[in-house]
Parts: C-alpha cells; structure tokens; sequence
C-alpha cells in the first residue's frame, strides 16, 4: 500500500526536460512607485599626462633643398642692400628700371670682363643725345657671352675700367639719378644685350627683356641664364640692327641776337663869327 503511495506521488509530478523548470514564469511584479530617481557623477579632465600623450611628435627641422643648376653661370641680382622694384613690363625698350635709393650698390650681375665705362655725365636735355641718356654707366660682358649694362650711376667704383676682370656680385657703383633721370629720382637703368661696337650705342641699352631672370636671381635661383635667349635675339636682328627708338637728338635752339642799338649820330654846328 506504502509503494503504490510513492509511485503515485512520483508519477503525479510533471515532467520537463533537464534544467528547465516546468513551471510558468511568475509575473513581473510592477516598479515602485515614486519619484525617477537622479544619477549624478563626476566626468574627470585630462590630466597632464594625457594631454602630453595627445600633442603630435615633433618633426624634424625641414631641408633646404637647392634650387636645381639651369646653367653652368652664376647670376647675382645687380642691386645689393636695398628694397628694390621693377616693372615687368615691355614700356619703350627691352629695358628695365630698378628703383631704388641713391648710393644703393650696383654689383656685377655675373662674372666677365668690363666693356665700356662713362664716369662722367655728359647728358643734356637741350640735346638728349641718345648715346648719353644712360649718364654714368658699366658695362660688363659676362663669361655667358652676354653684355649688361647699368646706367644712371651716381658714381662708378675705384678701379673699375674697361678690360677689368670682375666676379658675380662685385661691386661696380653706385645707384644714382645722373642721365635723363635727373627728374626721375634715383634707379638704376639695366638691360641686356650682346657686344657691339661704341658707335651702336643703341644696341647696348638693351635687346632682351630682362625681368624673368632678374625676378630668378631675386629670388634665390641664380644659374637662371639669358645666353639662349639673346643668341637668338642677336641671330633674328642681326649683330647691328637699325636704331629704332629714340634714335635722334634734339636739335639745339639758337637764340636770336638781339639788335645792338645804334648810337644817335653826332651833329657838329659850327657857327662862323661875323
């Protein structure tokens, strides 16, 4: 009677798989009511050491990288220890004017041999001979084959003569007003051209515009070189072309005499006694 009790009470029991209870889930019991309750907290800052860790590394100092070498010819920009300006433009001839302060220091603009000097400033402007509107003036022809030429010098440098060796950069004078610039104020008339007699004096106040390499050598490439473009200027135009700018000079103006006065004749009365 005791063992049909226990299987009964066994076999009373539901049955379900292994770990999973046979029950049903019990109901959630609902959330307290009251007031939401209010979290607080404290964000921490960066301290030191994480700021430190977030600042990127520095880098090493950058190279100076030379500019590359376009000719076997060092340049120098032909005015040294003064601001400068130009214009780079083509205005009456294939020149440029430097503007600059009086006694600024023109230096040779590469190395080469002195040419023509003019220490003396001979313009005038009831004149204005063409040969000398440059004033006092250098010119140098350079190892490249190329002649330059600054004028309006207020004085050339001791020692600087035709047939003088000179080096890129040496000095040649001083920046002036002499010339046709007397009413302009101080700069320094430079072009470029080729070799040529005295008597072509208009082929040295410059055949090739000169500003892109003047702005090369200013700004630090200085093997910029003009040797290709005027061998093939002096090529197209021949060693001595015709003036064609402000070639002739002014006539100069006579003054009229004025007439001399003519003195009142003298009249002699001679009265004979009676």
């Amino acid at each position: 009677m005791a063992g049909a009790l226990l299987l009964t009470g066994a076999c009373a029991q539901s049955t379900g798989v292994a770990g999973v209870s046979a029950q049903s889930p019990e109901t959630v019991p609902p959330a307290a009511t009251g007031p939401t309750p209010v979290v607080t907290g404290t964000i921490p800052g960066p301290d030191a050491t994480t700021e430190a860790s977030m600042d990127p590394p520095k880098g090493k100092s950058p190279i100076n990288v030379p500019p590359p070498r376009l000719s076997d010819f060092t340049y120098a920009f032909p005015v040294t220890g003064c601001q400068v300006s130009y214009q780079r433009q083509l205005l009456v001839l294939p020149k440029t004017t430097i503007w600059t302060g009086k006694g600024c220091t023109f230096v040779s603009p590469t190395s080469g041999v002195v040419d023509e000097v003019s220490t003396a400033d001979r313009w005038s402007a009831a004149t204005d001979r063409g040969r000398d509107r440059e004033g006092r003036f250098v010119t140098v022809v350079g190892d490249d084959g190329v002649r330059y030429l600054g004028g309006h010098l207020d004085s050339v440098a001791a020692g600087v003569r035709p047939g003088t060796r000179v080096t890129a950069g040496q000095v040649l004078g001083r920046v002036g007003a002499s010339g046709n610039a007397r009413t302009q104020g101080p700069n320094l008339y430079f072009a470029i051209s080729w070799k040529t007699g005295s008597s072509a004096w208009w082929v040295r106040r410059g055949m090739v515009n000169p500003w892109r390499y003047l702005d090369a050598w200013l700004s630090g490439n200085r093997t910029l070189s003009p040797r290709e473009e005027t061998v093939a200027t002096r090529a197209r135009l021949g060693e001595t072309p015709r003036c064609q700018v402000q070639c002739a000079s002014k006539k100069p103006v006579k003054k009229k005499r004025e007439p001399r006065e003519t003195p009142d004749p003298v009249i002699t009365i001679t009265v004979n006694p009676t």
